[in-house]
């Protein structure tokens, strides 16, 4: 599995794989040809589908125009065999004729591939976790007496603690920009934001109450912040990014917690979002919503039982049940916006991990169902699923917001 710096990414909205690969991806090409006369890019499947939702042809436009045209080529319908988010690149001749086409994949997070199944290729970052099933890193917890975030740090060096330090500030300004950001997130549906409103209500009621209204409200802030083009983590996708710093900001800001303790979580819940990426997929438009906002509820679950004291096991329950409680969620943006049902999503999930908490709390952390089965069942259910199901706006609430 590869560091956590290539899981945990810091940039603008409103997606990961729609907006910062595409436009990682031309940075990558336009150095290769910097004295190019003209482009020739190619959207396939998903990306194409709802690229101009996600401003995937606004990303790709802002690099290279500024040093040549561009024709841009949308194939909604056309998916290539590696992954749904494929493009290809190309340098376009006087005489029409294209040169040097390089075909690469947005595959989540913001992460590229350019497809190669077995050998890594230049966009793909060395592997520096040599455990890949939680089954064995739970066994050298066992061994060792160590906890996950002990794992990390051995294999990440102390240097990891600089890095999730600087996204835990990025975080945490994310929760405060949207808290106080009111007015209408862009694009047509017209969606007022709602984290100012729900932080205020939430203020104002009991304790019991107040602790779900505040999850809510952080989890919104992050996720319209996101959606306006505002700097966010990836946790592990932009489009779930709300759901982790919405737990920790609040454990740690009305629970007390130390930042110490908060960077510990946070690399505990990377490990997970690492575990899920490495073995199944954390792209809506590979494996649909559940491995974007069903990977960041356990990311978050593992976080807070983390917190909390949870053991090994409990902790381990609290991850497999923040993903098997999203299995078959399907990613169905309206219009092709990180808003309906996105940002709700991002709301509820982040409720549902401190739920996954205490439930796992409540247990001996034994359970017969474990997350490496969920994490299999997760890439199996969506690779089931039709592609109007994954991020191509062709199905669902997508097609139905009307009725």
């Amino acid at each position: 599995m590869q560091s956590l710096r290539e899981l945990y990414r810091i940039g603008t909205g409103p997606s990961s794989s729609h907006t910062m690969g595409p436009q990682a991806a031309a940075r990558q090409y336009l150095e290769r040809h910097p004295e190019a006369t003209a482009f020739d890019v190619t959207l396939y499947g998903s990306l194409a589908a709802t690229g101009k939702g996600h401003m995937t042809d606004v990303a790709i436009l802002r690099v290279l125009e500024a040093q040549a045209p561009v024709d841009l080529h949308w194939k909604p319908t056309v998916f290539l065999p590696f992954h749904p988010n494929g493009m290809k690149f190309a340098v376009r001749k006087a005489d029409g004729l294209l040169e040097d086409e390089w075909t690469v994949y947005s595959i989540g997070g913001g992460a590229l591939s350019e497809g190669n199944v077995t050998e890594p290729s230049s966009q793909e970052s060395a592997q520096v976790y040599p455990l890949t099933t939680m089954k064995e890193i739970m066994h050298w917890c066992q061994e060792t007496g160590h906890a996950f975030w002990e794992y990390v740090e051995q294999c990440e060096g102390k240097e990891i603690w600089d890095f999730l330090r600087e996204v835990w500030l990025v975080m945490q300004a994310a929760v405060e920009r949207g808290i106080d950001h009111e007015g209408i997130l862009p694009g047509p549906l017209g969606l007022q934001r709602k984290a100012p409103i729900y932080y205020t209500k939430a203020k104002g009621y009991k304790a019991n109450l107040q602790s779900s209204g505040l999850v809510y409200a952080y989890a919104l802030a992050v996720s319209e912040e996101n959606a306006s083009g505002g700097v966010i983590v990836t946790a592990p996708t932009c489009g779930s990014c709300g759901v982790l710093p919405a737990v920790l900001y609040h454990l740690g800001h009305n629970h007390a917690f130390s930042e110490e303790r908060i960077l510990h979580a946070l690399a505990t819940a990377g490990l997970i979002g690492n575990l899920v990426k490495f073995n199944a997929s954390i792209s809506g438009a590979d494996v649909g919503c559940q491995g974007e906002v069903g990977v960041a509820s356990a990311m978050a679950s593992a976080a807070a039982c983390q917190l909390f004291g949870g053991s090994v096991a409990q902790i381990e329950y609290a991850a497999e049940m923040g993903l098997e409680h999203h299995l078959g969620m399907t990613c169905d943006p309206v219009c092709g916006l990180v808003q309906i049902p996105c940002i709700e999503r991002n709301a509820f999930a982040a409720a549902r991990a401190l739920d996954a908490n205490f439930y796992a709390s409540l247990s001996d952390g034994q359970h017969r169902v474990s997350f490496d089965r969920v994490v299999r069942v997760m890439k199996q259910t969506g690779h089931d699923l039709p592609s109007l199901y994954k991020e191509t706006s062709e199905g669902g609430l997508a097609k139905h917001l009307e009725d």
